[in-house]
Order: C-alpha cells, then structure tokens, then sequence
C-alpha cells in the first residue's frame, strides 16, 4: 500500500503509547481512522490529538474490549457501516504479565492471552474476510512484541502470549498468500517503548486475578525489568514510523533495534545446534521498546 491518503485504517489500544503514535502517523498519513480502547478518558485524549494532526480522514472512536469478540464484531460492523472499508488494520492492544512459569496461577495466563492473542484473533475474524471481499490492497499490522521472538526468565505468561501473537501473524500471512489475496502482514516486534505497558495491570478484569495471592518475588522481579525497559525505551513515534514504512514497503517483520537481528541469529544457531539460547548478556547489545516492549538480555 504505498498510498495510504483517503484509506480507512482502524487501531485497537489507541488510548496511548504504540497505539496512539501508530494514531497520529497514520492520521498524518491523510487516512480516515477507527480508534479503539478500553479506557475511555485515554481513548478520548487520543483523538483530540489526531483530529489536530488529521490531513482530512475521519476520527470515530469505540470503547472495545479486545478480548471480548462480540465487542470486536462490533467495532467491525461499525467501522465497515461508518467508513464504508478498512484498509489497514492495526491489531495494537496488549497487557503485561510476567512471573515464572511455575510460580503463575491459570488467571496470569488467562489474561494476556485474552488480549494479546484473542485480540488479535478476533480482529482476524471479524475484519478480515470483509477485507478480502473489498478485493482492494490492504495491510494487516499486529503488535507482537520482541517477547515474541526471544523468551527470557521472568516474563513467561507475557511472553508465551507473545510467541502465540507471532504464529498468529505468520500463520496470517501464509494463508493470505496461499489463497492469492492482496492483504499483506506485518509482524511488529518491539522492544523497550515509553509507554505504560507497566501500568496495564489496571485495566486487568476483577474475574481475571488469581484470588488470595500476595505480590510475590516474581511480581517484583518482573515488575523491575518491565519498568526499566519502559523507563530506558524508545519513543513510541519511531515505532510508528517503521510501521508504517513497513505497511508501504510489505514487510513481515519489522525489528525495532539494530541489535535484534543479530540475538534472532545467535538463538537460531543455539536452537538448529539443539542447545537452550542463553541471553544473559545485557540488554544493551541490541542499542537498548501495547507498547513497553521486552528486550532480551535484561534481568
């Protein structure tokens, strides 16, 4: 899609961090937008900015819980009803949960699966084949996460969601490409962004925490290398950049630090070698980025 002026795009997690960035540059861009959250006052902030920036697109906005396919069969139906075509379709929203694997209660798995997978499920399901059926170009963009790629100690709800996310995405793609449609997938994997991936924990449902269970060890740890990573990241304005980019050029996969390829090469010749990939170096060696993102070799 190298003309994005006068396209229809929709962005789930719009209320802040990578989902308000990819907001305001897709807006920049001249295209009309479809903003989701769960969070209204943020979502409302949100659009105030884009409306600023819009080049002529629309702004509506819908409360959706991603997790809730009803809800995103809901967005769709309006976005298709209101904008009469969606374009471009940016699977954003995610949650943090980290803790080791045997130390998390079945609700910490439960969570982030739910947004960060599900999420981008349901918006598959419920946008996807009207996208087809428009028979025009258009581009699929899910929020993955390094996570995603490289699992380290510590974050494995958050990460096992993540590593879901990115089959979801590649899987996505390859049936795209099998059935001969003109939707192309883009795999955003960032690492440490200023955002408030950190603070997600307020949005989590009263139904989805674990009964009776104190802040642990593993709570603390996480909750220090998720906070250091948002602290030192990057701004969410450059991940939005290289989405977009990556939107006009077809790429599948896009890394947001320079480093990341390397790490992706040194733990494919650890795993083709049979061996455990280590990333016990500092986070840093990838020029040290919903948004927070989690880089190997932290922690």
């Amino acid at each position: 899609m190298r003309e994005l002026s006068g396209k229809v795009a929709v962005v789930t997690g719009a209320g802040g961090g990578i989902g308000r960035a990819l907001a305001l540059g897709l807006a920049a861009e001249g295209m009309s937008l479809m903003l989701a959250d769960v969070e209204p006052g943020d979502l409302a902030d949100t659009a105030s900015l884009v409306e600023a920036v819009a080049d002529g697109g629309k702004v509506l906005t819908e409360i959706t819980d991603v997790s809730d396919p009803v809800a995103v069969e809901h967005l769709a139906d309006r976005t298709f009803g209101e904008l009469g075509a969606v374009h471009v379709l940016c699977n954003n929203a995610g949650v943090f949960q980290g803790g080791r694997m045997w130390t998390r209660e079945p609700e910490d798995f439960a969570w982030p699966l739910g947004v960060n997978l599900w999420g981008i499920l349901h918006g598959v399901r419920a946008f996807v084949p009207r996208m087809i059926d428009q028979d025009t170009e258009g581009h699929i963009l899910n929020t993955v996460s390094a996570a995603g790629l490289f699992a380290i100690p510590y974050l494995g709800p958050y990460s096992v969601s993540k590593y879901a996310a990115f089959a979801a995405s590649q899987s996505l793609a390859q049936d795209l490409a099998a059935a001969g449609s003109r939707l192309r997938v883009t795999a955003l994997c960032p690492g440490g962004v200023r955002t408030g991936l950190n603070h997600s924990g307020r949005h989590r449902p009263e139904n989805l925490v674990a009964a009776g269970r104190a802040e642990d060890e593993d709570e603390e740890v996480s909750a220090a290398i998720i906070g250091g990573l948002v602290e030192e990241g990057i701004d969410p304005a450059e991940v939005a950049r290289a989405a977009v980019a990556a939107i006009r050029e077809e790429r599948f996969l896009v890394l947001t630090h320079p480093g990341y390829a390397e790490i992706l090469r040194e733990q494919t010749e650890a795993l083709i070698a049979g061996t455990l990939p280590s990333f016990s170096g500092r986070g840093d060696r990838a020029d040290g980025h919903d948004g927070g993102e989690v880089l190997p070799g932290r922690g």
